[in-house]
């Protein structure tokens, strides 16, 4: 399950920082989340940091990508894979 930033998002910058898997960026308004990076912070914390530090409470699960745990375990692999060879 991706998470999605509503249109309630007021661009305070606090969301992108926290993301672990880079998935928070500007958007053309307001800040978006890239659901092919998005775990829910599975495989770095217990929960959604973006959601945890959100003022506004504008960072709901995307209906559009709902995701069991088993595949947000395997899409956190998937991106640390392809990090590892960066940091080589």
């Amino acid at each position: 399950m991706a998470l999605l930033i509503t249109d309630e998002c007021i661009n305070c910058d606090v969301c992108e920082p926290e993301c672990p898997n880079q998935a928070i960026s500007m958007g053309a308004e307001i800040y978006e989340i890239d659901p092919a990076r998005c775990t829910e912070c599975v495989g770095h914390f217990d929960e959604p940091q973006c959601v945890q530090v959100c003022p506004v409470s504008c960072i709901p699960v995307n209906p559009a990508f709902v995701e069991s745990k088993e595949t947000l375990w395997a899409k956190y692999r998937r991106l640390q894979q392809e990090a590892a060879p960066a940091a080589k």
